[in-house]
């Protein structure tokens, strides 16, 4: 599989359509269908199926599809680091869960781009299994990954702050007056949960035996998303402090848990693979920033 024809793939792929996807390559549609097809024979699958005036791709195609991005992703980035003159330049890119830390990464950032603005950064949100395949295939130089997972094929850097767990509520809810959730308090209530928590089962030990009593409805991916259901009143939301605004007006506030939950930061990068000068230098201060 050429990287051209990989191109080629993703962009008929995207537009759904030979004549359009040809016009943009710049190249004639029975250069283009031959190409296609010569993947497919190549592959001994088939990549799309026509419905009606579109081309749709098959499940094979799909997950070609992902897989021709991610490559396509890393080979441009590759280049980018190689060809700069500049010592420090090219490319850095994290994936991270939703974090208070988050913000000592960004500083650290920050000062990169201060000093060497040919730096281009790329922040991916994502939960840690989102992560773990995103440093796998190379596609990110770092993770910033919280909780208490196995990282035993990772080198890591374990930042001093740590998240602490609590409830997030509307202000007019009962338990708005507490000053700390404790587990009988949910009893009978309804919970959203963190969707890396839930595969985790973390809160499991915590709930001890009120956990068969509480009604968790779901799983929120991103942090905002579930807010939106605090603030209708649809339910409360286990997540990290200093995630959601709750400040005057906002019409929600946050409470710890009690006994307090925290959870670890750490940023983590493979084992044994040769960094970026960018990446290098990203490392150097955070180590920096930790031990000064």
């Amino acid at each position: 599989m050429e990287l051209r024809v990989l191109n080629y793939f993703v962009a008929v792929a995207q537009d759904g359509n030979m004549t359009r996807a040809a016009r943009k390559l710049l190249i004639s549609q029975p250069a283009l269908s031959r190409q296609i097809a010569d993947l497919e024979a190549e592959l001994s699958v088939k990549l799309f199926s026509r419905k009606s005036r579109r081309l749709a791709l098959t499940p094979a195609g799909q997950y070609l599809l992902e897989q021709a991005q991610e490559i396509l992703e890393l080979t441009a980035k590759t280049k980018r680091n190689i060809e700069k003159d500049s010592f420090v330049s090219g490319d850095l890119t994290i994936a991270a869960g939703e974090s208070s830390g988050m913000q000592r990464v960004i500083n650290v950032i920050s000062d990169i781009i201060k000093e060497h603005p040919s730096v281009k950064i790329h922040l991916l949100s994502g939960d840690y299994s989102y992560s773990e395949r995103k440093l796998n295939n190379g596609t990110v130089d770092f993770a910033v990954i919280i909780g208490d997972v196995t990282l035993d094929n990772y080198a890591s850097l374990t930042l001093p702050e740590k998240d602490t767990w609590g409830i997030l509520l509307p202000n007019d809810d009962p338990l708005a007056k507490k000053t700390a959730i404790r587990p009988a308090d949910l009893k009978g209530r309804t919970l959203l949960n963190s969707q890396q928590a839930q595969k985790m089962h973390l809160f499991q030990n915590w709930l001890g035996n009120y956990y068969d009593s509480v009604n968790f409805i779901g799983s929120y991916n991103l942090n905002f998303n579930g807010t939106l259901m605090v603030k209708n009143h649809a339910a409360l939301m286990l997540t990290l402090d200093k995630l959601a605004d709750t400040s005057k007006g906002s019409g929600i506030t946050f409470r710890k848990l009690q006994p307090e939950l925290h959870q670890a930061i750490r940023v983590v990068w493979k084992h044994g693979v040769n960094l970026s000068p960018v990446a290098e230098l990203f490392l150097k201060l955070l180590q920096e920033s930790i031990f000064k």
